[in-house]
């Protein structure tokens, strides 16, 4: 992506804004990412689903938190814990099926963990004076994770013996969509919308995954599936409706609504 970005003449960050970008990458990528890697060895994945469903609260919290954060409100909150409530009607049949015995307090912990570093590192990619388009932040942030993640893989883990076409295809699809594609629309969400809104993409992702298993591998679709996506919806569409309440700068860029990276810098 950094290839083609200066290929195409987009302007790359340099100094201090490079750093502060690269960093934020290491931090959200790096620490959110890799533990959830870590946790997906320990618990079923039915499980990591439902324990991530927390993030968004994080994102709000820390957002409120930081400088220059906005305060939730009582509407936002409550949208939040009803997209929580079909998110957990939603995915607590499989992981009760899948089992809380074992490492399930260590995989919840770690993923709480994981959730905090890929919310910080957005949050403060928000605060990075930047003058770049969203997308080359995505690959600079994507780049610098693959560096510092690069040494711990190394040394611990293994290449495996034998790569098939399927594993291959797996990790095709996942730097097409879920790098070049999502992460990159990831960035550019939290440039241009309210963090609250940004943070309900987690109620979605298992709304997604029922709609392609029953799309692709006709998996079962019934009543508790439809119930569950009327509930998040419900959330959904309550935190859009309250954020939209708030005063808002159509035509600024989120980076000049908050503090930055260097204002915290002169304080």
């Amino acid at each position: 992506m950094l290839a083609v970005a200066g290929l195409s003449g987009a302007r790359l960050p340099r100094g201090r804004e490079l750093m502060h970008t690269a960093v934020c990458g290491i931090i959200c990528i790096g620490i959110g990412n890799g533990l959830l890697a870590i946790a997906e060895e320990w618990i079923p994945s039915g499980l990591a689903a439902l324990f991530y469903t927390t993030s968004p609260f994080w994102m709000v919290g820390l957002d409120w938190m930081l400088p220059a954060g906005k305060r939730p409100l009582a509407t936002t909150v409550g949208g939040l814990m009803i997209g929580l409530c079909g998110v957990i009607f939603l995915v607590l049949p499989a992981a009760m099926r899948e089992g809380f015995g074992g490492q399930t307090l260590a995989g919840f912990l770690i993923l709480q963990l994981s959730g905090i570093g890929w919310v910080a590192g957005s949050l403060l990619q928000r605060r990075v004076k930047t003058h770049v388009q969203p997308f080359v932040s995505g690959a600079v942030q994507q780049a610098a994770a693959g560096a510092a993640m690069f040494i711990p893989a190394a040394i611990f883990e293994h290449f495996p013996r034998g790569v098939t076409a399927r594993s291959e295809f797996a990790v095709a699809y996942l730097v097409v969509f879920g790098s070049i594609v999502g992460f990159s629309a990831f960035i550019y969400s939290m440039t241009h919308l309210p963090v609250a809104i940004v943070s309900i993409y987690t109620f979605v992702n298992p709304v997604v995954a029922v709609f392609l298993g029953w799309l692709f591998f006709r998996e079962p679709f019934g009543y508790r599936e439809a119930v569950a996506m009327a509930i998040i919806f419900t959330g959904i569409a309550l935190v859009r409706w309250s954020e939209a309440g708030r005063t808002v700068a159509a035509s600024a860029p989120a980076s000049d609504e908050v503090g930055t990276i260097e204002d915290w810098s002169d304080t």
